[in-house]
């Protein structure tokens, strides 16, 4: 792989603020760290680079998943979970997640997150593949991701001492010398008197930002999700885990060969209230591929699914959910009723074209329990990080209930760790840029080489092919190709990562090693960007280093 940038290409600071923590990211998972915070320390920012409500989290449709049911416990939820991973989680993460899960869900409830009831006044739970218990609570139908965010924004515009920067771009961390975090450099969009390029001195900086959607050509991601927190942190000196268990949706809605960027979901929920996929011919066909069918972890049903359109050359498959009817659509599933009927589809009555397409990174940022990265100071939760409970694959739901427990521990930890206010000092390393209109390119890329399907030969072409990006700087310094340096960053370290697992396990799935393969493959595949003579001292690096971490496997073997 040729070069990559240690920083970013940017103009000088043209303004600078100071706080004790600033939480990059407005979802779930950031909000919950911001409120969690608060009273705990002076000064607290929360910087996203849209609106508050912009990010990921309120494109939720299914649910939050925990042990919330008089039949459900924690164990089964652990098992549940360990399954889905197919032998890549970390144990004891998954047991911090399912015990602490139900504890966070109350606290959300409590800060006015309102879930749907039964006729009893219980809360009305719903299954979702790869649960063996309905455990997956949900608000307003299919529109629970929008409901979090409401509720968490709502309590932090209750809380005036949590500054909020809108509209504005992290660019770089900035580092002490002890190469801890000293704050990072952010850009505001012509928002405000903080206009342009700022320094934000901090104390403590947590990641929230979200996953790398973009980095393929069809996604279920909003537009904003391109990698920076993984970026940003990786420049940093950090180290990414598990890249390559990237989660493709099974069930996306086909728009046709041409069509780029966030795609409409049609919710895992909607099998688990009864739909069922089927091929041209009306042909169910995942009878037989799992005990759980149409409700297969993610994985199973996304392989399945690719494996009929590659036996049939078909460009899609469909999701039948006919029999369901039209009030039961328009009182569970208002939210994808609408986005079906946007393109002409009335689910009620027509069979709706799904294929897999980009949903979820599965890694990220390595974390210990508590959110720390491996750069002192530097926290991270949410999609952004591998805290390892995902695995090679994440279980249905599973993530908001990430981003709450895992923030909420960071909380508990990070007052007693805050670092001195330090003088940033001049960062070492290269300096690039590549043009925002090189994007498309490296989405095309990673979709045909990376996306589903993978191999030796079609990443080592991927990786080569990246490489010429990276050798072509941008013109002009701007927000757009900030976000495509992001995204080549990243998709590199992804590529390089993929090809080093030679191995099928999860989601990530080579049809030139099609089986898995505990004896050599039973840990996580770590990413750092290290100097032409192979040091990190210095933290600002620029060459993709792949180092291999055994694990026992953690599911008993199951594949």
């Amino acid at each position: 792989m040729s070069s990559l940038p240690g920083l970013l290409a940017a103009r000088d600071p043209g303004w600078t603020e100071w706080v004790d923590v600033i939480v990059v990211g407005s979802g779930i998972a950031g909000l919950t760290a911001a409120l969690r915070l608060r009273d705990q320390v002076e000064r607290i920012a929360v910087v996203t680079k849209d609106v508050l409500a912009a990010g990921s989290t309120q494109w939720a449709q299914g649910g939050i998943a925990a042990a919330l049911g008089p039949e459900d416990t924690p164990e089964q939820h652990e098992v549940d979970t360990l399954v889905a991973g197919a032998g890549a989680c970390d144990a004891e993460a998954v047991r911090v997640l399912v015990t602490e899960g139900p504890d966070a869900v109350q606290e959300l409830i409590d800060w006015g997150a309102n879930f749907d009831k039964d006729p009893e006044g219980n809360l009305s739970l719903t299954r979702e593949g790869g649960h063996h218990r309905d455990r997956i609570a949900h608000a307003n139908g299919d529109a629970t991701g929008a409901e979090i965010q409401r509720a968490l924004i709502g309590a932090v515009k209750r809380a005036p001492e949590i500054l909020v920067f809108e509209h504005a771009m992290v660019v770089d961390l900035v580092t002490a010398e002890d190469g801890g975090v000293a704050g990072l450099t952010i850009h505001v969009m012509g928002e405000g008197d903080a206009d342009g390029v700022g320094l934000v001195r901090a104390r403590a900086v947590v990641l929230a930002s979200g996953g790398l959607g973009q980095v393929f050509s069809q996604t279920t991601n909003p537009a904003v999700s391109t990698a920076d927190g993984m970026a940003i942190a990786l420049r940093a000196g950090a180290r990414l885990r598990d890249l390559e268990f990237v989660q493709f949706h099974p069930t996306v809605m086909y728009l046709g060969p041409d069509s780029r960027g966030q795609q409409p979901l049609i919710s895992e929920a909607v099998r688990g209230e009864g739909a069922v996929l089927v091929d041209w011919e009306g042909r169910r066909f995942m009878q037989g591929v799992h005990e759980l069918a149409d409700l297969a972890p993610r994985d199973i049903v996304s392989k399945a699914i690719m494996k009929r359109m590659l036996e049939t050359g078909r460009p899609h498959m469909w999701l039948d959910a006919r029999h369901l009817g039209r009030d039961f659509w328009e009182r569970r599933f208002p939210t994808i009723l609408a986005s079906c009927e946007s393109h002409g589809i009335d689910p009620a009555i027509d069979l709706i074209p799904v294929a897999p397409a980009c949903h979820y990174a599965s890694g990220g940022v390595a974390t210990d329990l508590w959110g720390r990265s491996s750069v002192p100071g530097l926290y991270a939760t949410g999609e952004v990080a591998c805290s390892g409970v995902h695995g090679a694959n994440r279980l249905a739901s599973n993530s908001l209930l990430e981003g709450l427990v895992f923030s909420r521990r960071i909380a508990q930890v990070l007052p007693t760790e805050l670092r001195p206010l330090s003088q940033p000092v001049a960062q070492s390393g290269s300096v690039g840029l590549v043009a925002g209109d090189v994007r498309k390119e490296i989405q095309e890329i990673m979709t045909a080489s990376a996306g589903v399907l993978r191999s030796a030969e079609g990443l080592s072409r991927a990786i080569e092919a990246l490489a010429k990006i990276a050798d072509t700087p941008a013109a002009a310094i701007d927000p757009d190709a900030w976000e495509t340096t992001n995204l080549l960053t990243i998709s590199a370290a992804l590529a390089e990562a993929a090809r080093r697992r030679e191995e099928t396990r999860g989601s990530h799935w080579r049809e030139d090693f099609p089986d898995r393969d505990d004896a050599r493959f039973a840990g996580h595949i770590d990413v750092v960007l290290t100097g032409a003579d192979g040091d990190r001292s210095a933290a600002r690096s620029d060459t993709v280093s792949v180092t291999f971490t055994a694990a026992p496997a953690t599911d008993g073997g199951a594949s």
